[in-house]
């Protein structure tokens, strides 16, 4: 069945996607990969509300991989390691130069932005290699906690980091947090026949990005491409996947909780009502959107104390 957007949507809501639609038509797969990384990169120009006052800033690579720095007045020891959305093929540090900025402000955390290599000039696992390279790096760097977060395809890629670094330096990562993430769920029910043509991300475009980031390789089984393809899912820090109802990756969210708690660990998933994928970039547009972003902060707060969040 069919879901009516434009009756269920609030106007704030249809605000922003008309927004983004300015830029970023819906359309987007259908550009070659420079067109649609152009458009995109004008999109979140549109989206970007600046960094805050006070905040020290500065481009510094980390395991060789191109990353930058978000620290506020306040000298914390946490440090949120954080990859992009972006489909594994847009986006890079400005894109979500607004989003670390806040981030950074609101909690107080130093924050690091990784400027992994997308695909198709570079298909999996050269974004997870980047990743893992900058992770390492960053762990070795400082002796506080690291919480990871990443938004869409930065979700992934920091859930991979975690099962990676198990029997590693996983003992450093004291939470994740996992926005609207792509995490390898079963396409064929739940929110991905629920919301196949959902605004802001559909099962197309995830198709689309997909097969690029494969390379024509098949990816089944492996970890480092989706988390839920793991056999193991013990020993995984304090978790928060935060999944917007309108997005057909929602479900990827309540498998991923469901696969960590049942193997002991610590988990919470946060379906965000009335949102859409990328919701993120509205926080300033739309209250539903500030909301999110507010559980966001609280999550990233108490995942830095190997908590989950009282929301």
């Amino acid at each position: 069945m069919m879901q009516d957007y434009q009756a269920i949507l609030d106007d704030e809501i249809w605000a922003f996607l008309d927004k983004t639609a300015q830029f970023y038509p819906p359309d987007a797969v259908d550009l070659t990969v420079q067109e649609q990384r152009a458009v995109y990169d004008r999109m979140c120009v549109a989206f970007d509300f600046g960094r805050p006052d006070g905040l020290r800033v500065s481009d510094v690579p980390f395991g060789g991989v191109p990353c930058r720095i978000y620290e506020s007045a306040e000298d914390s020891a946490t440090t949120v390691f954080f990859c992009h959305g972006g489909g594994f093929v847009v986006g890079g540090l400005d894109s979500h130069d607004s989003v670390c900025a806040d981030m950074c402000t609101r909690t107080g955390f130093k924050v690091v932005a990784v400027d992994y290599r997308m695909s198709p000039e570079h298909p999996h696992p050269d974004d997870f290699n980047d990743a893992w390279a900058a992770f390492e790096a960053v762990a070795a760097s400082t002796d506080g906690p690291i919480v990871l977060c990443g938004d869409s395809a930065g979700g992934n890629l920091v859930a991979a980091v975690a099962h990676h670094a198990r029997g590693r330096i996983g003992g450093r990562i004291t939470g994740q947090l996992l926005i609207y993430p792509g995490l390898g769920g079963d396409t064929t029910k739940g929110s991905y026949i629920e919301h196949p043509e959902a605004p802001g991300l559909t099962t197309k475009d995830i198709a689309f990005y997909s097969a690029i980031r494969a390379g024509g390789a098949d990816k089944t089984g492996d970890a480092t491409w989706a988390p839920l393809h793991d056999n193991d899912f013990s020993d995984l820090p304090a978790t928060v996947v935060l999944t917007a109802q309108y997005d057909p990756l929602s479900s990827d969210g309540a498998a991923y909780r469901d696969a960590v708690t049942t193997h002991g660990g610590k988990a919470v998933w946060l379906e965000e009502h009335g949102l859409v994928h990328g919701h993120l970039r509205a926080r300033r547009m739309s209250a539903k959107a500030a909301l999110s972003f507010d559980r966001s902060i609280a999550s990233l707060k108490a995942l830095s104390l190997g908590q989950l969040p009282r929301l």
